[in-house]
């Protein structure tokens, strides 16, 4: 197998990238493009990452966990024929970020063979889940007083899984001969987070995963991407990888310290019994702004109504398959490198961090954004990709990015069938439009990027 360091990653992933300028993005896209047309194969594969008793959730200042409900999982492909392997991969955590994610996409590169520029991990984004930053760990592990991001040994232990499990399916490839596109609407779970805003367009209330404000909830739905959509591989007639795309965040409830894929990974579990010869995936769509809770009060019984709606909306979405024989296979890939916000600076964060009488939550959440800061000093792109089969493409963003992005690829590429997966290298957390940054709310104030990071990855929406 081939094997990558990471130096020799981040050195191939930023050789020659002007990364100033949209002309150099233009020129790393097509530097790291390649083209081949078959015959092709696939390798589907699946393993547990389900967090040991103790381990922190969502970053650490939510309770650890105490008990699992179900188990969380690790699932993908890889796609062989079209040059090197290709690797698609979602990831039942709430995030991997910056080293995190480069060490995920490193480890399923060496597994099959390929290059980690050639990989994409997506996490669906639970947040009973680990929320995984090496480099946040090391930072609150020197303070001594802090809960931990992310149990590091817990956390090599997933990366041998992987190399141990890819390995193991690709011995098990078989031929892909079709691909299929197809798309449902879900119904009352999708809404916007931002739609209460005052009359200078300034956010005055959040409406999240759960609300209980009836007139929060009484609110229109807001800008959202209704349809969820699905792209599956097929053997001649039978159905082999099925991809599901939906953009909310996936939670019901949570903060109770039980394990749980949540609605999004349930309903993605009720349907693999259904097909237990099909492999499926869900993918997170962009959902910075957009949550359940014009239609989730937060309470235990909504969980199975959520998963049951977002179930349903698989079903109809596969009911619209349109299949047709595979005729080329595309990767592209952009690299960007945005500016961290100016404010908070290094010497704040650092300070934040140290201050003892801070609460867990303000320190911990620092220790990512002085990661994010010093990622960028060290000029390690975020990797923006596609995969595109004849006239599909699966766009693979970073982070938390707003709706309007998935809309806006889909609009550029209207004679495309687009489905987008956020929540990969989630190293700059929210990524919020240009226009949204004036109207403030909790999402802007997790921005760890200049609002100008909305032009870089608009540009590589264009190329990808």
């Amino acid at each position: 197998m081939t094997k990558i360091a990471r130096r020799d990653f981040i050195q191939a992933t930023t050789a020659g990238l002007g990364v100033a300028s949209i002309a150099g993005l233009a020129d790393a896209a097509v530097q790291l493009t390649s083209e081949a047309a078959g015959p092709f194969r696939i390798a589907p594969f699946r393993f547990d990452v389900t967090p040991p008793i103790g381990h922190s959730c969502c970053g650490g200042w939510i309770k650890p966990i105490e008990a699992v409900d179900d188990i969380l999982e690790a699932i993908g492909y890889v796609l062989l024929g079209a040059g090197d392997p290709i690797v698609v991969c979602a990831v039942d955590w709430t995030g991997l970020l910056n080293s995190a994610h480069v060490a995920w996409r490193t480890a399923l590169a060496e597994a099959a063979g390929t290059t980690a520029d050639r990989v994409a991990v997506h996490c669906v984004h639970q947040h009973n889940a680990p929320f995984a930053c090496l480099d946040a760990e090391r930072i609150v592990t020197a303070e001594g007083d802090l809960p931990h991001i992310v149990d590091v040994e817990f956390f090599e232990s997933c990366l041998q899984k992987a190399r141990e499990t890819v390995v193991a399916a690709l011995i098990k490839s078989e031929p892909v001969t079709h691909i299929a596109h197809g798309q449902g609407k879900v119904q009352q779970v999708a809404s916007n987070r931002r739609v209460h805003v005052d009359e200078n367009g300034r956010v005055i209330s959040m409406r999240g995963s759960g609300c209980t404000d009836p007139k929060l909830r009484e609110l229109p739905e807001g800008l959202i991407d209704p349809f969820l959509r699905t792209v599956a591989f097929f053997n001649g007639d039978r159905k082999v990888v099925s991809c599901h795309y939906y953009a909310v965040h996936p939670m019901s409830y949570y903060g109770d310290g039980r394990a749980s894929s949540d609605f999004a990974g349930l309903a993605r579990k009720r349907r693999q019994q259904d097909e237990p010869e099909t492999t499926h995936l869900y993918f997170t769509g962009c959902s910075g702004n957009i949550a359940a809770g014009k239609y989730n009060d937060g309470t235990k019984p909504m969980r199975a109504i959520l998963t049951e709606r977002v179930y349903n909306g698989i079903v109809a979405s596969e009911s619209q398959l349109t299949k047709e024989e595979i005729k080329d296979v595309i990767w592209r890939t952009v690299p960007i490198l945005p500016t961290p916000r100016n404010s908070p600076t290094v010497e704040e964060l650092t300070a934040t961090i140290q201050n003892k009488s801070n609460p867990v939550v303000s320190r911990n959440r620092s220790a990512y954004e002085l990661a994010w800061h010093q990622r960028i000093e060290k000029k390690i792109p975020v990797i923006l990709s596609s995969l595109s089969v004849n006239s599909v493409t699966m766009m693979h963003l970073p982070a938390e990015s707003f709706i309007e992005y998935q809309l806006r690829a889909q609009q550029i590429h209207s004679d495309r069938f687009v489905a987008t997966a956020a929540y990969g290298d989630g190293g700059s957390w929210y990524i919020p439009t240009k226009e949204a940054h004036p109207g403030g709310g909790y999402e802007v104030s997790v921005a760890f990027s200049e609002p100008a990071i909305d032009d870089e990855v608009s540009a590589g929406l264009r190329l990808l």
